[in-house]
């Protein structure tokens, strides 16, 4: 691994610029910074859902493994996305998240309505990440339209959101919440 970070400011920043992981400086703004930014957001979100098993939720061990994993890979396309041409998130890491998907929606009931964010803290919290990954998910593919983005950085956060989603039906379910339907009906009277 490179260097560590022995000074935590550098100053280098207070002209509005950052410096990408090959050197590069770009504004603080640029689509790149906010891609990456926003992948970072998202895996502290995760990070929230986890610490709602320290507060007595209960987030089931598959979950919390699942969960770390992602962190890492999160970790990992922001890497990539931080060094343009850099290539850590790989076909198989988007096999591992569909196979995982699979697995988690298999023992939920079939969707017939609309889901809420709800459902006890930590499926709250991972609708919330849910969102972030969208988002995360919208700025990778806006960076794609003026600079090079490997294909699987965007599969890798469009199954993501979608594991979220599942992740947060189980959690809802296993907090004893349950799930929070949309009432449509409501309009009608």
């Amino acid at each position: 691994m490179g260097n560590r970070l022995s000074k935590i400011y550098t100053r280098t920043g207070d002209d509005g610029t950052t410096g990408l992981g090959d050197g590069t400086r770009v504004a603080k703004d640029s689509a790149r910074v906010a891609s990456y930014g926003t992948v970072d957001e998202l895996n502290s979100v995760i990070g929230v859902v986890l610490a709602q098993a320290d507060l007595g939720q209960n987030v089931p061990a598959n979950v919390r493994e699942t969960l770390v994993q992602v962190q890492h890979d999160l970790f990992d396309l922001g890497g990539e996305l931080c060094i343009p041409g850099m290539a850590m998130i790989h076909a198989g890491d988007i096999d591992r998240l569909e196979t995982t998907l699979d697995g988690f929606n298999a023992d939920l009931p079939a969707l017939k309505d609309f889901i809420l964010p709800g459902g006890g803290a930590a499926a709250a919290h991972c609708h919330v990440a849910r969102t972030v990954c969208r988002r995360a998910e919208r700025e990778v593919v806006a960076l794609a339209r003026t600079e090079a983005v490997r294909a699987e950085a965007i599969r890798y956060l469009n199954r993501l959101s979608d594991l979220l989603f599942v992740i947060a039906r189980v959690l809802a379910r296993a907090s004893g919440h349950g799930e929070v339907l949309w009432q449509h009906e409501r309009r009608k009277k």
